[in-house]
């Protein structure tokens, strides 16, 4: 995998910006959005959403963060930062989701500004991370601002009420995905457990891209989606297009998994740490 370029002496990096919660435990969420785009040479800017309590076994509990303050983070940032692209997280309510929406809309980052949608509604360990009412406005309001959608197998279901568990379901459901609204939508692979492969699908509305990797055999795979998306969004950020962004972050997260670690009593998180050993050797 070719890294990303890193800014010339003396230039600041492109800032990306991440609207997600914050993980207690620092395997997902936010935590895993900044090693992310810090690891790959970017400035990572910050709109909390929501407060999660959760550690390797759970979320416990989250707290949703105020509106005008979810709105102003947004506004303070992009009105004074130049952010080349972002991504969303967990956004636990309907009324946070159409305020993001709003935010994004109003400020005119609307079609200007690359938006990776990873759609978070449930922990790898099935502890719900939005309100049932959320799962319409992702799709009424998230959706169709987005130049990427990125959920895993379980948000599909959620989301379009298709299992994936072939290709031809991965196709039907990236289809009813694209129709909500995107420009772009991957079904993700990595929940397909059938396969010794991890197959992404990337859909436009005309074309499909495929996206392979033999599946990494670990347990610690906590933070895959957040690092996925954030990954994308740097490079798009560097004017890669969405295809390119696609299998840039699929090869960057496959390394990542393969450096995971444990961590607690539960599922350890995948290691942009990774990257270090690469700067170390200066690749």
């Amino acid at each position: 995998m070719k890294p990303l370029p890193l800014p010339p002496p003396g230039q600041p990096p492109l800032s990306v910006l991440t609207i997600a919660g914050s993980d207690s435990g620092g395997g997902a969420g936010i935590q895993a959005d900044l090693r992310t785009f810090a690891m790959l040479g970017m400035h990572g800017c910050v709109a909390v959403a929501a407060v999660t309590v959760q550690n390797t076994v759970g979320v416990k509990a989250f707290h949703e963060i105020p509106l005008d303050i979810i709105a102003g983070q947004i506004q303070a940032v992009t009105s004074d930062i130049d952010v080349r692209a972002a991504k969303t997280g967990m956004l636990a309510s309907a009324e946070i989701i159409g305020c993001v929406a709003e935010t994004w809309r109003a400020e005119g980052l609307a079609g200007t500004v690359p938006l990776v949608v990873d759609p978070v509604c449930a922990s790898m360990h099935g502890d719900p991370l939005v309100h049932p009412s959320a799962l319409n406005s992702i799709r009424t309001e998230l959706f169709p601002i987005a130049t990427l959608v990125t959920p895993n197998l379980d948000e599909v279901r959620l989301l379009v009420n298709i299992d994936v568990v072939d290709e031809a379901s991965q196709r039907e459901a990236a289809r009813a995905l694209h129709a909500l609204g995107p420009r772009w939508a991957l079904v993700k692979g990595g929940h397909l457990r059938s396969s010794r492969m991890s197959p992404d699908l990337l859909f436009d509305g005309t074309d499909f891209h495929e996206f392979d990797a033999r599946r990494v055999d670990t347990g610690h795979d906590h933070g895959a989606g957040d690092t996925l998306a954030a990954a994308t969004a740097s490079a798009l950020a560097h004017g890669y297009s969405v295809p390119e962004a696609v299998a840039f972050a699929k090869a960057w997260v496959t390394e990542c998994l393969r450096a995971a670690y444990p961590l607690g009593r539960g599922h350890g998180p995948v290691n942009a740490l990774v990257r270090l050993r690469g700067l170390a050797d200066g690749s």
